[in-house]
């Protein structure tokens, strides 16, 4: 029976998807839904470039504020009330969410994909198939 589900967002249209789907899943089960952003960019990295700008590293946190709001307010209107939301620090995006997938006991990962080509995904690289390309817990890709 699925209990957790780590929905990762990032503000696209592709996450929207996860985080509605996500939603449905844990309506459906009466699961806890936990919405995860993952940021390469921590205010003490920033503040060591000098070519860094606090306003940026500021929108960017603003950005990942609303993204998590807007997740928020899906679970609400679904009638999902364990709903919550982190933010965890990683270079690497992919093992970030696995990483904190395992480290926190969720059994379910749901991630939008863009439906990039293969030769796209060869080029720009992928999230979803690195999360894919780790031992995880299952992940749903919409």
């Amino acid at each position: 029976m699925m209990k957790y589900v780590l929905c990762a967002i990032d503000g696209s249209r592709a996450s929207q998807r996860a985080v509605d789907f996500a939603v449905g899943m844990a309506a459906n089960f009466g699961a806890a839904v936990r919405f995860i952003t993952v940021t390469a960019v921590t205010q003490a990295s920033a503040a060591k470039s000098p070519f860094w700008d606090t306003r940026l590293f500021d929108a960017g946190e603003t950005l990942i504020a609303r993204e998590q709001t807007h997740a928020m307010e899906a679970a609400a209107a679904k009638g999902v009330t364990k709903a919550s939301c982190a933010t965890v620090n990683g270079r690497d995006v992919a093992t970030a969410i696995v990483a904190y997938a395992q480290e926190h006991g969720f059994d379910h990962i749901v991630m939008g994909t863009s439906g990039h080509s293969v030769l796209e995904r060869l080029l720009t690289g992928s999230v979803v198939d690195d999360v894919l390309n780790q031992p995880h817990p299952p992940v749903t890709v919409v």
